[in-house]
Protein backbone atom coordinates (compact mmCIF):
# COMPACT_ATOMS: atom_id res chain seq x y z
CA UNK A 1 0.00 0.00 0.00
CA UNK A 2 1.83 3.20 -0.69
CA UNK A 3 -0.67 5.66 0.67
CA UNK A 4 -0.12 6.60 4.16
CA UNK A 5 -3.11 6.55 6.62
CA UNK A 6 -3.94 7.09 10.25
CA UNK A 7 -5.11 4.89 12.31
CA UNK A 8 -7.25 5.56 15.48
CA UNK A 9 -7.99 8.99 14.45
CA UNK A 10 -11.47 10.98 15.15
CA UNK A 11 -14.27 8.57 14.08
CA UNK A 12 -16.83 10.18 11.48
CA UNK A 13 -19.99 12.32 13.40
CA UNK A 14 -22.44 9.87 12.12
CA UNK A 15 -20.38 6.25 13.45
CA UNK A 16 -19.51 8.88 16.74
CA UNK A 17 -23.09 8.85 17.72
CA UNK A 18 -23.51 5.15 17.35
CA UNK A 19 -20.84 4.21 19.22
CA UNK A 20 -21.34 6.74 22.43
CA UNK A 21 -24.85 5.92 22.64
CA UNK A 22 -23.72 1.90 22.42
CA UNK A 23 -21.03 2.40 25.11
CA UNK A 24 -23.23 4.46 27.87
CA UNK A 25 -25.87 1.36 27.65
CA UNK A 26 -23.61 -1.04 28.47
CA UNK A 27 -21.99 0.89 31.10
CA UNK A 28 -24.85 0.64 32.80
CA UNK A 29 -25.36 -3.48 32.22
CA UNK A 30 -21.48 -3.58 33.39
CA UNK A 31 -22.35 -2.41 36.81
CA UNK A 32 -25.38 -4.50 37.49
CA UNK A 33 -23.07 -7.25 35.94
CA UNK A 34 -20.46 -6.68 38.66
CA UNK A 35 -23.07 -6.28 40.97
CA UNK A 36 -24.92 -9.55 40.87
CA UNK A 37 -21.51 -11.62 40.50
CA UNK A 38 -20.66 -9.60 43.79
CA UNK A 39 -23.90 -10.75 45.07
CA UNK A 40 -23.90 -14.52 43.83
CA UNK A 41 -19.83 -14.56 45.34
CA UNK A 42 -20.60 -13.38 48.48
CA UNK A 43 -24.18 -15.60 48.89
CA UNK A 44 -22.17 -18.88 47.62
CA UNK A 45 -19.81 -17.88 50.09
CA UNK A 46 -22.07 -17.25 53.34
CA UNK A 47 -24.06 -19.63 56.32
CA UNK A 48 -26.87 -20.14 53.52
CA UNK A 49 -24.66 -21.37 50.67
CA UNK A 50 -26.50 -24.63 50.00
CA UNK A 51 -29.57 -22.19 49.48
CA UNK A 52 -27.53 -20.22 46.54
CA UNK A 53 -26.70 -23.96 45.08
CA UNK A 54 -30.29 -25.85 44.96
CA UNK A 55 -31.58 -21.92 43.55
CA UNK A 56 -29.00 -22.41 40.72
CA UNK A 57 -30.35 -26.20 40.29
CA UNK A 58 -34.37 -25.50 40.42
CA UNK A 59 -35.68 -27.06 36.79
CA UNK A 60 -38.75 -25.44 34.99
CA UNK A 61 -39.94 -25.46 31.29
CA UNK A 62 -41.56 -28.39 29.88
CA UNK A 63 -40.62 -32.22 29.49
CA UNK A 64 -42.08 -32.56 26.18
CA UNK A 65 -39.83 -29.99 24.60
CA UNK A 66 -36.85 -31.20 26.24
CA UNK A 67 -36.53 -27.95 28.01
CA UNK A 68 -36.87 -28.69 31.62
CA UNK A 69 -33.77 -26.94 32.36
CA UNK A 70 -32.37 -26.00 35.39
CA UNK A 71 -32.29 -22.17 35.88
CA UNK A 72 -28.58 -21.83 35.30
CA UNK A 73 -28.76 -23.31 32.22
CA UNK A 74 -31.90 -20.83 31.34
CA UNK A 75 -29.32 -18.13 32.12
CA UNK A 76 -26.51 -19.79 30.31
CA UNK A 77 -28.89 -20.85 26.91
CA UNK A 78 -31.65 -18.74 27.07
CA UNK A 79 -30.53 -15.19 27.97
CA UNK A 80 -27.26 -14.97 26.69
CA UNK A 81 -29.07 -15.95 23.30
CA UNK A 82 -30.56 -12.25 23.93
CA UNK A 83 -27.15 -11.31 24.48
CA UNK A 84 -26.04 -12.88 21.25
CA UNK A 85 -28.48 -11.13 19.19
CA UNK A 86 -27.48 -8.08 20.45
CA UNK A 87 -24.08 -8.90 19.84
CA UNK A 88 -25.22 -10.15 15.97
CA UNK A 89 -27.29 -6.61 15.47
CA UNK A 90 -23.73 -4.83 16.61
CA UNK A 91 -21.94 -6.87 14.38
CA UNK A 92 -23.94 -6.27 11.59
CA UNK A 93 -23.93 -2.42 11.65
CA UNK A 94 -19.89 -2.73 11.83
CA UNK A 95 -19.94 -4.89 8.91
CA UNK A 96 -21.97 -2.52 7.10
CA UNK A 97 -21.98 1.06 8.33
CA UNK A 98 -19.48 1.17 11.21
CA UNK A 99 -15.78 0.58 11.30
CA UNK A 100 -15.67 -2.94 9.80
CA UNK A 101 -17.36 -1.46 6.52
CA UNK A 102 -14.17 -0.16 4.87
CA UNK A 103 -11.99 -3.15 4.30
CA UNK A 104 -8.47 -0.58 4.99
CA UNK A 105 -9.72 0.47 8.48
CA UNK A 106 -11.48 -2.70 9.24
CA UNK A 107 -7.92 -4.58 9.31
CA UNK A 108 -6.42 -3.13 11.94
CA UNK A 109 -9.54 -3.74 14.55
CA UNK A 110 -10.37 -7.44 12.72
CA UNK A 111 -6.27 -8.77 13.02
CA UNK A 112 -6.20 -7.14 16.24
CA UNK A 113 -8.84 -9.05 17.75
CA UNK A 114 -7.61 -12.02 16.12
CA UNK A 115 -4.45 -11.91 17.77
CA UNK A 116 -6.29 -11.08 21.19
CA UNK A 117 -8.19 -14.70 20.63
CA UNK A 118 -5.20 -16.52 19.40
CA UNK A 119 -2.74 -15.71 21.48
CA UNK A 120 -4.73 -16.67 24.90
CA UNK A 121 -5.54 -19.51 23.50
CA UNK A 122 -1.87 -20.71 22.74
CA UNK A 123 -0.98 -20.04 26.18
CA UNK A 124 -3.40 -21.71 27.88
CA UNK A 125 -2.53 -24.76 25.68
CA UNK A 126 0.95 -24.40 26.31
CA UNK A 127 0.13 -24.20 30.28
CA UNK A 128 -2.28 -26.92 30.50
CA UNK A 129 -0.64 -29.35 27.92
CA UNK A 130 2.87 -29.36 30.41
CA UNK A 131 0.99 -30.11 33.38
CA UNK A 132 -2.79 -30.83 32.84
CA UNK A 133 -3.66 -32.55 29.62
CA UNK A 134 -7.06 -33.71 30.54
CA UNK A 135 -7.63 -29.52 31.00
CA UNK A 136 -6.61 -28.29 27.71
CA UNK A 137 -9.88 -28.89 26.16
CA UNK A 138 -11.29 -25.25 27.50
CA UNK A 139 -8.81 -23.95 25.07
CA UNK A 140 -11.27 -21.41 24.36
CA UNK A 141 -11.84 -19.64 27.90
CA UNK A 142 -9.55 -16.73 27.92
CA UNK A 143 -10.33 -15.79 24.15
CA UNK A 144 -13.26 -13.26 24.94
CA UNK A 145 -13.45 -9.92 26.12
CA UNK A 146 -16.21 -8.87 28.14
CA UNK A 147 -17.41 -5.42 27.10
CA UNK A 148 -19.51 -4.26 30.15
CA UNK A 149 -17.33 -5.15 32.52
CA UNK A 150 -14.88 -3.51 30.55
CA UNK A 151 -16.36 -0.56 30.18
CA UNK A 152 -17.47 -0.20 33.79
CA UNK A 153 -13.70 -0.11 34.81
CA UNK A 154 -13.76 2.96 31.93
CA UNK A 155 -16.85 4.59 33.61
CA UNK A 156 -14.31 4.73 36.87
CA UNK A 157 -10.96 5.71 35.35
CA UNK A 158 -11.47 6.26 31.81
CA UNK A 159 -14.16 8.42 31.07
CA UNK A 160 -11.82 10.61 29.11
CA UNK A 161 -10.38 8.05 26.87
CA UNK A 162 -10.61 9.35 23.60
CA UNK A 163 -13.81 8.03 21.15
CA UNK A 164 -11.07 6.41 18.99
CA UNK A 165 -10.05 3.89 21.20
CA UNK A 166 -13.08 3.64 22.85
CA UNK A 167 -14.88 2.58 19.46
CA UNK A 168 -11.27 0.32 18.98
CA UNK A 169 -12.63 -1.25 22.26
CA UNK A 170 -16.04 -2.04 21.21
CA UNK A 171 -14.92 -3.23 18.00
CA UNK A 172 -12.26 -5.73 19.47
CA UNK A 173 -15.56 -6.76 21.76
CA UNK A 174 -17.99 -7.61 18.48
CA UNK A 175 -15.33 -9.49 16.82
CA UNK A 176 -14.54 -11.28 19.71
CA UNK A 177 -18.13 -12.34 20.32
CA UNK A 178 -18.29 -13.29 17.03
CA UNK A 179 -15.04 -15.79 17.37
CA UNK A 180 -16.56 -17.12 20.51
CA UNK A 181 -19.94 -18.28 18.94
CA UNK A 182 -18.05 -19.70 16.36
CA UNK A 183 -15.67 -21.28 18.54
CA UNK A 184 -19.03 -22.33 20.71
CA UNK A 185 -20.85 -23.33 17.73
CA UNK A 186 -17.79 -25.65 16.45
CA UNK A 187 -15.88 -26.84 19.42
CA UNK A 188 -18.55 -26.38 22.15
CA UNK A 189 -21.68 -28.35 20.67
CA UNK A 190 -22.24 -31.63 21.00
CA UNK A 191 -25.16 -34.52 20.18
CA UNK A 192 -25.56 -32.99 16.82
CA UNK A 193 -29.08 -34.05 15.53
CA UNK A 194 -29.49 -33.00 11.96
CA UNK A 195 -33.14 -32.51 11.44
CA UNK A 196 -33.75 -29.94 14.31
CA UNK A 197 -30.67 -28.27 12.79
CA UNK A 198 -31.97 -28.03 9.44
CA UNK A 199 -35.41 -26.65 11.12
CA UNK A 200 -33.16 -24.04 12.68
CA UNK A 201 -31.70 -23.03 9.46
CA UNK A 202 -35.40 -23.05 8.04
CA UNK A 203 -36.09 -20.54 10.65
CA UNK A 204 -33.34 -18.08 9.55
CA UNK A 205 -34.31 -18.36 6.34
CA UNK A 206 -38.01 -17.26 6.90
CA UNK A 207 -36.40 -14.09 8.95
CA UNK A 208 -33.96 -13.13 6.14
CA UNK A 209 -37.07 -13.04 3.91
CA UNK A 210 -39.07 -11.40 5.79
CA UNK A 211 -36.94 -8.90 5.99
CA UNK A 212 -36.07 -8.69 2.42
CA UNK A 213 -40.13 -7.85 2.15
CA UNK A 214 -40.29 -5.39 4.43
CA UNK A 215 -42.25 -7.19 6.68
CA UNK A 216 -42.87 -5.55 9.96
CA UNK A 217 -44.28 -6.28 13.97
CA UNK A 218 -42.04 -7.68 16.53
CA UNK A 219 -45.44 -10.37 17.27
CA UNK A 220 -44.01 -11.77 13.72
CA UNK A 221 -40.33 -12.45 14.58
CA UNK A 222 -40.56 -13.26 18.17
CA UNK A 223 -42.38 -16.79 17.53
CA UNK A 224 -40.07 -17.34 14.81
CA UNK A 225 -36.59 -16.38 16.84
CA UNK A 226 -38.08 -18.56 19.80
CA UNK A 227 -39.06 -21.62 17.49
CA UNK A 228 -35.38 -20.94 16.21
CA UNK A 229 -34.10 -21.11 19.53
CA UNK A 230 -36.35 -24.09 20.59
CA UNK A 231 -34.89 -25.78 17.54
CA UNK A 232 -31.09 -25.15 17.92
CA UNK A 233 -31.53 -25.81 21.09
CA UNK A 234 -32.39 -29.25 20.35
CA UNK A 235 -29.75 -29.50 17.41
CA UNK A 236 -27.01 -30.20 20.17
CA UNK A 237 -25.83 -27.02 18.89
CA UNK A 238 -25.17 -24.19 21.51
CA UNK A 239 -28.70 -22.17 21.31
CA UNK A 240 -26.53 -18.84 21.56
CA UNK A 241 -25.98 -19.39 17.82
CA UNK A 242 -29.21 -18.82 17.21
CA UNK A 243 -29.55 -15.72 18.96
CA UNK A 244 -25.93 -14.01 17.00
CA UNK A 245 -27.50 -15.80 13.72
CA UNK A 246 -30.79 -14.00 13.78
CA UNK A 247 -28.94 -10.47 14.80
CA UNK A 248 -26.72 -10.80 11.33
CA UNK A 249 -29.73 -11.46 9.14
CA UNK A 250 -31.71 -8.13 10.09
CA UNK A 251 -31.92 -5.32 7.79
CA UNK A 252 -29.21 -2.64 9.00
CA UNK A 253 -30.09 0.32 5.96
CA UNK A 254 -32.93 2.70 6.40
CA UNK A 255 -35.24 2.54 3.66
CA UNK A 256 -36.58 5.90 2.35
CA UNK A 257 -38.51 7.95 4.80
CA UNK A 258 -37.75 5.44 7.24
CA UNK A 259 -36.39 6.74 10.51
CA UNK A 260 -34.73 3.68 11.72
CA UNK A 261 -33.81 0.23 10.18
CA UNK A 262 -35.19 -2.56 12.05
CA UNK A 263 -31.45 -3.68 13.42
CA UNK A 264 -31.07 0.04 15.23
CA UNK A 265 -34.75 -0.12 16.31
CA UNK A 266 -34.58 -3.61 17.63
CA UNK A 267 -31.13 -2.95 19.21
CA UNK A 268 -32.57 0.52 21.42
CA UNK A 269 -35.48 -1.76 22.57
CA UNK A 270 -33.10 -4.96 23.55
CA UNK A 271 -30.18 -3.70 24.56
CA UNK A 272 -31.36 -2.46 27.74
CA UNK A 273 -32.74 -5.90 28.68
CA UNK A 274 -29.70 -7.57 27.69
CA UNK A 275 -27.07 -5.65 29.35
CA UNK A 276 -29.90 -4.74 32.17
CA UNK A 277 -31.18 -8.12 33.07
CA UNK A 278 -29.75 -11.20 30.89
CA UNK A 279 -26.45 -10.71 31.32
CA UNK A 280 -26.51 -9.43 35.35
CA UNK A 281 -28.89 -12.65 35.84
CA UNK A 282 -26.50 -15.00 33.48
CA UNK A 283 -22.93 -13.81 35.99
CA UNK A 284 -25.51 -14.36 39.07
CA UNK A 285 -26.12 -17.80 38.56
CA UNK A 286 -22.47 -18.56 36.94
CA UNK A 287 -20.25 -16.45 39.28
CA UNK A 288 -20.96 -17.83 42.73
CA UNK A 289 -17.72 -19.82 43.56
CA UNK A 290 -17.36 -21.78 47.16
CA UNK A 291 -14.28 -21.05 48.53
CA UNK A 292 -15.78 -21.84 52.68
CA UNK A 293 -15.32 -24.56 53.49
CA UNK A 294 -12.81 -25.80 50.46
CA UNK A 295 -9.61 -27.49 51.79
CA UNK A 296 -8.12 -26.53 49.32
CA UNK A 297 -8.27 -23.06 50.07
CA UNK A 298 -5.66 -20.51 48.49
CA UNK A 299 -3.86 -23.60 46.23
CA UNK A 300 -6.80 -23.65 43.98
CA UNK A 301 -5.12 -20.38 42.48
CA UNK A 302 -1.86 -22.20 41.59
CA UNK A 303 -3.70 -24.90 40.05
CA UNK A 304 -2.82 -25.47 36.28
CA UNK A 305 -6.22 -24.29 34.80
CA UNK A 306 -6.35 -21.14 36.95
CA UNK A 307 -3.08 -19.92 36.34
CA UNK A 308 -3.32 -21.47 32.12
CA UNK A 309 -6.41 -18.53 32.36
CA UNK A 310 -4.98 -16.23 34.14
CA UNK A 311 -1.84 -16.20 31.84
CA UNK A 312 -3.73 -16.05 28.79
CA UNK A 313 -6.05 -12.97 29.70
CA UNK A 314 -3.74 -11.10 31.72
CA UNK A 315 -0.67 -11.50 29.19
CA UNK A 316 -1.52 -13.29 26.24
CA UNK A 317 -4.67 -10.86 25.66
CA UNK A 318 -2.88 -7.42 25.68
CA UNK A 319 0.16 -9.15 23.28
CA UNK A 320 -2.28 -10.28 20.89
CA UNK A 321 -4.10 -7.01 20.56
CA UNK A 322 -0.83 -4.64 20.89
CA UNK A 323 0.82 -7.02 18.46
CA UNK A 324 -2.20 -7.31 15.88
CA UNK A 325 -2.41 -3.66 16.11
CA UNK A 326 1.11 -3.08 15.55
CA UNK A 327 1.84 -5.39 12.74
CA UNK A 328 -0.60 -4.10 10.85
CA UNK A 329 0.13 -0.25 11.09
CA UNK A 330 3.53 -1.38 10.36
CA UNK A 331 3.40 -3.82 6.96
CA UNK A 332 0.89 -1.41 5.58
CA UNK A 333 2.28 1.99 6.05
CA UNK A 334 -0.13 3.83 8.65
CA UNK A 335 0.48 5.96 11.25
CA UNK A 336 -0.81 5.86 14.64
CA UNK A 337 -2.89 9.74 15.51
CA UNK A 338 -1.01 12.35 16.19
CA UNK A 339 -2.73 12.32 20.10
CA UNK A 340 -2.22 8.90 20.93
CA UNK A 341 0.83 6.74 21.50
CA UNK A 342 1.14 2.95 20.93
CA UNK A 343 0.60 2.83 25.13
CA UNK A 344 -2.52 3.17 24.78
CA UNK A 345 -3.33 0.40 22.60
CA UNK A 346 -1.19 -1.42 24.86
CA UNK A 347 -3.54 -0.14 28.04
CA UNK A 348 -6.57 -1.27 25.57
CA UNK A 349 -5.24 -4.43 25.41
CA UNK A 350 -4.91 -4.54 29.39
CA UNK A 351 -8.55 -3.51 29.22
CA UNK A 352 -9.82 -6.39 26.77
CA UNK A 353 -7.90 -9.17 29.55
CA UNK A 354 -11.15 -8.30 30.91
CA UNK A 355 -12.93 -11.76 30.32
CA UNK A 356 -15.94 -12.62 31.51
CA UNK A 357 -19.48 -13.27 30.92
CA UNK A 358 -18.36 -15.14 27.69
CA UNK A 359 -15.13 -16.81 29.42
CA UNK A 360 -17.86 -18.47 32.22
CA UNK A 361 -20.08 -19.55 29.29
CA UNK A 362 -17.59 -21.41 27.66
CA UNK A 363 -16.50 -22.42 30.98
CA UNK A 364 -19.57 -24.11 31.27
CA UNK A 365 -19.21 -25.76 28.36
CA UNK A 366 -15.61 -27.30 28.20
CA UNK A 367 -15.90 -28.73 31.99
CA UNK A 368 -19.63 -29.18 32.19
CA UNK A 369 -19.32 -32.95 33.39
CA UNK A 370 -16.08 -32.22 35.49
CA UNK A 371 -16.91 -29.93 38.72
CA UNK A 372 -13.56 -29.63 40.35
CA UNK A 373 -12.20 -28.31 36.66
CA UNK A 374 -15.08 -25.91 36.33
CA UNK A 375 -14.52 -24.22 39.63
CA UNK A 376 -10.77 -23.20 38.87
CA UNK A 377 -11.82 -22.22 35.73
CA UNK A 378 -14.30 -20.02 37.41
CA UNK A 379 -11.86 -18.96 39.69
CA UNK A 380 -9.52 -18.02 37.05
CA UNK A 381 -11.61 -16.00 35.13
CA UNK A 382 -12.74 -13.82 37.66
CA UNK A 383 -9.36 -13.41 39.34
CA UNK A 384 -7.81 -12.50 35.96
CA UNK A 385 -10.44 -10.34 35.30
CA UNK A 386 -10.01 -8.22 38.31
CA UNK A 387 -6.51 -8.25 37.96
CA UNK A 388 -6.76 -6.94 33.97
CA UNK A 389 -9.09 -4.27 35.59
CA UNK A 390 -6.02 -3.27 38.11
CA UNK A 391 -3.56 -3.36 35.48
CA UNK A 392 -5.43 -1.24 33.03
CA UNK A 393 -6.85 1.41 35.82
CA UNK A 394 -3.05 2.07 36.27
CA UNK A 395 -2.35 2.61 32.42
CA UNK A 396 -5.34 4.58 31.91
CA UNK A 397 -4.45 6.52 35.12
CA UNK A 398 -0.85 7.08 33.75
CA UNK A 399 -2.12 8.69 30.42
CA UNK A 400 -5.57 10.49 32.22
CA UNK A 401 -4.22 14.19 31.80
CA UNK A 402 -3.64 13.17 28.05
CA UNK A 403 -6.99 11.57 27.43
CA UNK A 404 -8.18 14.64 29.15
CA UNK A 405 -7.09 17.05 26.69
CA UNK A 406 -7.95 15.41 23.98
CA UNK A 407 -11.53 14.75 25.38
CA UNK A 408 -11.83 18.43 25.83
CA UNK A 409 -11.35 19.02 22.56
CA UNK A 410 -13.39 16.25 21.08
CA UNK A 411 -16.19 17.66 22.93
CA UNK A 412 -15.75 21.14 22.99
CA UNK A 413 -18.89 22.76 21.26
CA UNK A 414 -18.70 26.51 21.55
CA UNK A 415 -21.50 27.54 19.62
CA UNK A 416 -23.88 25.19 21.61
CA UNK A 417 -25.34 23.67 18.25
CA UNK A 418 -25.19 20.29 19.49
CA UNK A 419 -22.38 19.23 17.48
CA UNK A 420 -18.73 19.15 18.65
CA UNK A 421 -16.86 22.02 16.78
CA UNK A 422 -14.12 19.52 15.17
CA UNK A 423 -16.96 18.56 13.21
CA UNK A 424 -18.01 21.85 12.16
CA UNK A 425 -17.82 22.64 8.50
CA UNK A 426 -14.20 22.77 7.10
CA UNK A 427 -12.56 20.93 9.71
CA UNK A 428 -10.23 18.41 9.10
CA UNK A 429 -11.85 15.78 10.20
CA UNK A 430 -15.22 16.68 9.79
CA UNK A 431 -18.44 14.11 8.59
CA UNK A 432 -17.70 12.87 5.11
CA UNK A 433 -20.45 10.48 5.31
Amino acid sequence: MSESRVVFDRLPLSERSYVLRALREETVGGALLLGAAVIALIWANSPWRESYRELTEVTVGPEALHLNLTLATWAADGLLAVFFFVAGLELKHELVLGSLSDRRKAVVPVVAALGGMAVPALIYVAVTTQTDTEATVGWGIPMATDIAFALAVLAVVGKKLPVALRAFLLTLAVVDDLGAILVIAVFYSDKFSLLPFLGAVLGMALWWLLQRQRVEGWYVYLPIALVTWTLMHSSGVHATVAGVALGLLTRVRKDPGEEEAPADRWEHAIRPLSAGVCVPLFAFFSAGVTFVGNDDGAAILTQPVVIAIALGLVIGKPLGVFGGAWLVARFTRASLSSSLRWADVAAVGVLAGIGFTVSLLISELAFEDDPLRLGEAKVGVLSASVLAAVLATIALRMRARSYAAIYDAEEADEDGDGVPDVYQAGDAGADSR
